[in-house]
């Protein structure tokens, strides 16, 4: 897969309801600087191509009023990637969230998902998943034009996108008895990605018979445009030649634009006709939409299905039946088994409600009602001006469409509701159509409300309830979309919501509280003041409770200067939630003791050595509480620096009872005497911090020992010798490249050898973990296994505590052949960067479950897979650029990664290299380059070595080490 190595930001641009557009980003609180959003001319049609031209050229106005220097319109249209979304539609089919938009449409937390936000709606859903496509697309294919009434989920990686394309469509393959009620493009089975020509609702047996010789694809409505195409769509959708300035017309981009297109179009139209189309499969794609109420249940429903294996669920609810969902709700009645398709959303539902089946209750404010809702009535309560209501009871399968005397009203005729009731259709205004009748009060209190509604559903005798509508202003569904005060609206659910945290909190155990998140729950406990509940018991689980610990730290901070600085409080559940973590990543490890016996003769030294290793792609996913929760993908190679490998140790017997610990590099030494001189492994600033925890670890700490001994010179001379360790790192502090947990793991392993304990690799590997739990450094496994491992490989681990890898070894060819060999380039760069600090913000969020640093764990994990296939495949190019992307997930991860230093030195060196990392967590130490050939390779050496950023810089030679972790005695 290419990769564009500078993303553009993408814009957003939405066409929405006029009365949701002056308040949207009051309401989402979503930035003006990345959102922009317009309505269509009030009434005039434009379609869907002429809507788009609309919301184009209302963008660059906007545009040209904030800037005085302003582009021109091509060069505007050239310089960013923009996501358009049509989402103003007068939502007649689903009229509970017709006033603020399908789009803002509330959905519940899937229960096999992390990361979602309790407040979350469709869009915040459905962004993601374009984003990751315009993250891929070639330059020049810079618009998206997207539906604001569908879910649409990617289980699989993206498939490339081709560079010559005008146009890119995504469509699912879906069989004729669904595909015939959308568009279908189709292709001929010998060029499947070219498109032939689209098909609008085409019949089943039209369908049938293009599969002897074609295939089809169901649209999705996911376009991408070069500018070159959009520029032809605007064309069309405007009268005179000027697309900037001339009238915009109605022109429909998939019957009309969408019919031109491909090389036997069925609309001859030479401008479109010319454009390049391709259509891809979007793999593993799901399509659910919310365009009606009955979608809004089924297809939430089918969401919350999509997985059904036990261990995958978080939470297990106890609701009668599945297709019942509640959300910033006060509800008092019990459901019962009677009960299915329930919606009840932004509504205060009182113990004398009854629902029954195929209900939607939304916006009811709080209220005394005795109210039944027979099978099929749905209400919906809007806020109108500064304290009135609209009310508008309606039915499940309403369609509102079409002349009172011929349409459906709550599921029967209106005509017969309304003679039911002693109305005269001929005197209500706006009859011609449903939609436009004037037939909801407006009230200014709820008890005018509760007896309208019963009137409206159900008690057609009831006279008080007649008095009222009669009296009432009445407003038209068209109306309340247009007068509602989405404010207030919001403001309702909020309160709700507020209300619910808690209760949800309490109910952890069957909700889906701890599996949200908790960054964006937080922040709503410190803003509104929320109480916290009392920490969870000891029987919940661990990860659990760590999770709970991070939260309640989280809340805190945000208590605290709106969470730019930590309370000591705030500090003190942070440490309650590493040491949780600590307890579960050590407590297996130490509950077996270790008996150390002296396995060398008196006159032997054990002499351990490592490479370092070079992530390459996955790395954080193996970070704990990450790879705990989800598992981790790594890809690394395991090198030697200039022709050996730059960690040692050295150990050996010495006479006296004691421990020696050195380090040539650092010209430091000391005598360990006691066990509270071995304890101290954890004491800021000491250079044998690692050591002593290793020794520990070997079982000359009575915590860790099977023994017991009254004193540490007691112990030794039971072993039957001191101890010295001498350790060596040929390499810098902060390089980035893996150095602390390979040493630690060289220790470790040099250990075992001296002292009888047997640990094969994966067992010295996940005690280095173990020994970075105690040193509270933290970090996950990838360092020390990338080292103790020969060559390239893919390390991967399951979800849960015991975090061993498994190694699927690569071949060595992209860097060992003459060809490749010398394209690989390391480079010290002098700046240095400890990973301490990176490492804690990080694994803060990773606890927090925040949504978009787990949706780009995620995305590092799958490009791991990537890598793996693109060196299987012996592919040098891709290799390449799939390491620039690396570097670009890690820097969204954490933008400390590539400090101006850094990027200055890059910058040099940047047309020249496939991709470049810094190793590591980034932000200085060593930096990784493959250049695009030997050429190229030869003069980014010329370039670095003229323009040395510090006089520590340097390049150094690396090589593939064939060995990993070695271990001799002399």
């Amino acid at each position: 897969m290419t990769y564009h190595k500078y993303r553009q930001q993408l814009k957003k641009l939405l066409s929405l309801p006029q009365n949701l557009v002056g308040s949207f980003h009051e309401i989402t609180e979503l930035p003006q600087s990345e959102w922009f959003c317009t309505n269509d001319p009030v009434g005039k049609k434009l379609g869907s191509g002429g809507g788009t031209t609309w919301l184009l050229r209302a963008a660059y106005e906007d545009y040209k009023a904030q800037n005085a220097d302003a582009m021109s319109f091509d060069e505007w249209l050239a310089a960013d990637k923009r996501l358009l979304l049509h989402a103003g539609g007068q939502s007649r089919r689903l009229p509970s969230y017709a006033p603020s938009g399908k789009i803002l449409t509330p959905l519940p937390v899937f229960r096999w998902e992390r990361g979602q936000s309790l407040n979350q709606n469709l869009l915040s859903l459905q962004v993601p998943l374009y984003k990751r496509i315009m993250d891929i697309a070639p330059r020049g294919l810079n618009t998206m034009i997207v539906s604001g009434d569908v879910y649409i989920r990617s289980t699989e990686p993206l498939q490339p996108i081709p560079e010559d394309a005008d146009i890119v469509c995504y469509g699912l393959w879906l069989g004729p008895e669904i595909a015939k009620d959308h568009g279908v493009f189709v292709s001929t089975r010998e060029k499947p990605t070219e498109l032939k020509c689209m098909l609008q609702k085409p019949s089943v047996e039209t369908l049938s018979a293009l599969l002897t010789d074609h295939f089809y694809l169901t649209d999705i409505g996911v376009w991408i445009l070069s500018d070159r195409a959009v520029k032809v769509l605007m064309q069309r959708s405007t009268n005179g030649t000027d697309i900037a300035t001339g009238e915009v017309v109605n022109y429909d981009m998939y019957g009309e634009f969408g019919c031109a297109l491909g090389y036997e179009p069925g609309v001859k139209d030479e401008a479109v006709n010319t454009l390049k189309t391709v259509i891809l499969p979007l793999p593993g794609g799901e399509f659910y939409h919310f365009g009606t109420s009955h979608e809004l249940l089924s297809s939430m429903l089918a969401i919350q299905n999509i997985v059904n294996d036990q261990r995958e669920i978080m939470h297990h609810d106890r609701k009668p039946h599945p297709s019942i969902f509640v959300q910033n709700t006060e509800l008092k009645p019990k459901w019962t088994q009677q009960n299915r398709n329930e919606w009840v959303e932004n509504a205060y539902v009182g113990e004398n409600w009854t629902l029954t089946q195929d209900n939607i209750v939304t916006g009811v404010p709080e209220n005394d009602w005795t109210l039944t809702l027979s099978e099929g009535q749905c209400v919906d309560i809007v806020p109108i001006g500064a304290d009135s209501w609209a009310v508008r009871p309606y039915g499940f399968n309403d369609k509102f469409r079409g002349d009172l005397a011929d349409v459906e009203y709550l599921g029967r005729p209106f005509a017969e509701w309304a003679a039911e009731r002693g109305i005269d259709l001929n005197a209500i205004e706006g009859r011609h159509d449903l939609q436009a009748a004037r037939i909801f009060p407006i009230v200014d209190n709820t008890d005018d409300m509760g007896i309208v509604l019963r009137w409206m559903l159900g008690e057609s005798t009831l006279a008080e309830g007649k008095t009222i509508w009669e009296k009432a202003k009445r407003m038209s569904a068209d109306e309340i979309s247009a007068e509602a005060n989405l404010r207030r609206l919001v403001d309702q659910r909020t309160k709700l919501r507020l209300k619910n945290l808690p209760m949800i909190a309490k109910n952890w155990q069957h909700s889906v509280f701890y599996q949200s998140d908790l960054q964006t729950v937080a922040h709503e406990y410190g803003k509104y003041d929320v109480a916290l509940l009392n920490a969870l018991p000891e029987s919940a689980s661990l990860l659990t409770r760590t999770c709970d610990a991070m939260f309640r730290s989280e809340v805190e901070r945000q208590r605290t200067n709106g969470g730019t600085q930590s309370s000591e409080l705030a500090k003190k559940y942070e440490a309650a939630a590493f040491s949780l973590l600590r307890e579960g990543l050590t407590t297996e490890a130490l509950r077996v003791k270790q008996r150390p016996q002296l396995s060398v003769y008196a006159d032997q030294i054990v002499w351990g050595r490592s490479p370092v290793r070079i992530d390459i792609a996955g790395g954080w996913t193996d970070t704990p509480p990450f790879c705990l929760m989800e598992g981790g993908n790594v890809v690394n190679l395991a090198i030697n620096l200039n022709g050996q490998p730059p960690l040692q140790t050295y150990v050996k017997p010495c006479t006296e009872p004691h421990i020696i610990l050195r380090s040539i590099d650092l010209g430091a030494s000391e005598v360990i005497t006691t066990y509270e001189e071995l304890s101290s492994y954890n004491t800021v600033g000491s250079p044998f911090s690692i050591q002593k925890a290793a020794l520990s670890l070997a079982g000359f700490l009575p915590r860790f020992c099977k023994d017991s001994y009254r004193s540490l010179e007691e112990q030794l001379r039971a072993f039957g010798c001191g101890i010295e360790v001498t350790l060596l790192s040929a390499i810098p502090a902060g390089s980035g490249l893996g150095t602390s947990s390979l040493l630690a793991s060289t220790v470790l392993g040099a250990l075992s050898d001296f002292c009888g304990l047997g640990w094969d690799k994966t067992e010295i590997g996940h005690r280095t973990l173990v020994l970075e739990q105690l040193l509270t450094t933290g970090g996950g496994w990838q360092d020390q296994y990338g080292g103790l491992l020969p060559g390239i490989k893919l390390l991967q681990t399951e979800r849960g505590f015991s975090q061993s890898p498994d190694v699927r070894y690569l071949p060595g060819d992209l860097f060992q052949q003459p060809d490749y060999r010398e394209c690989h380039l390391l480079y010290y760069t002098g700046i240095t960067r400890t990973a301490k600090t990176i490492l804690a913000e990080i694994v803060r969020r990773m606890f927090l479950n925040e949504h978009d640093e787990l949706l780009q764990l995620r995305e590092m994990k799958a490009h791991a897979l990537e890598m793996f296939d693109a060196i299987q495949r012996l592919d040098f190019e891709r290799m390449g650029r799939l390491v620039g992307k690396t570097w670009q997930q890690n820097q969204l991860l954490d933008a400390g990664t590539n400090p101006p230093a850094v990027e200055a030195l890059t910058k040099q060196i940047d047309d020249l290299c496939l991709g470049y990392k810094l190793p590591g967590a980034g932000g200085g130490g060593y930096l990784y380059m493959v250049a695009k050939d030997v050429e190229a390779a030869a003069r980014i050496r010329c370039i670095l070595n003229e323009n040395r950023p510090n006089d520590k810089a340097r390049f150094v030679e690396m090589s593939l080490c064939k060995n990993g972790f070695q271990v001799s005695r002399s």
